[in-house]
């Protein structure tokens, strides 16, 4: 079984997206409940990692208050794979915890769930799954896989779920806590909650 610390985590929130959803806002740096939805995400996890990237391609400033901002390497929003690939770039620790910027609901229990399918398991990548699909921005993954992913881009796929089902990928069941997964991606999605 491999012994995997905080230590040996990065997390990158990604909050690099369009939100064409939500009429361009900055999802991340929307308020929800009197917080930006960025703040409740980087809250959960902060003592369970070393450090935290945020992945952001506008209001650079702004999001320096949760973490180091890195922006994509690659041009014209293409998606959350290009902030992946950017944080590859960046982190020295073995392994990168991926998280959306929208999902207020993150506790503790992802990253504690993951790192221990990671550390029994051979996979690269532990991904969570609500039962029936997969969630790909709540992911664990060795940072060795750099170099793969990158060939991945050049031949221009954007896929996350592809990507997974490409390497040794591990599904993490989540079915008792799906609300985990609950994302604001609309105006409605707000007014729902």
């Amino acid at each position: 079984m491999k012994n995997i610390t905080k230590s040996d985590i990065t997390a990158v929130i990604l909050s690099g997206g369009q939100a064409t959803r939500m009429n361009h806002q900055d999802k991340g740096l929307i308020f929800f409940k009197n917080r930006p939805l960025i703040s409740y995400v980087s809250s959960a996890i902060q003592k369970e990692v070393c450090c935290i990237l945020v992945s952001a391609n506008r209001n650079l400033n702004t999001y320096q208050e949760f973490g180091e901002v890195i922006t994509d390497n690659l041009p014209g929003f293409q998606g959350p794979l290009a902030g992946v690939f950017s944080a590859l770039g960046k982190v020295k620790t073995k392994y990168l915890l991926i998280v959306p910027c929208d999902a207020p609901f993150i506790n503790s229990c992802l990253i504690t769930r993951l790192l221990k399918h990671m550390q029994q398991s051979n996979a690269d990548i532990c991904v969570a799954t609500d039962g029936q699909i997969i969630h790909p921005t709540f992911a664990l993954i060795n940072t060795d896989l750099k170099d793969n992913l990158s060939d991945f881009l050049a031949k221009n796929n954007r896929k996350m779920g592809l990507w997974f089902r490409n390497n040794h990928t591990h599904e993490v069941n989540f079915s008792d806590c799906t609300n985990m997964f609950v994302n604001l991606n609309s105006p409605e999605d707000f007014d729902a909650i």
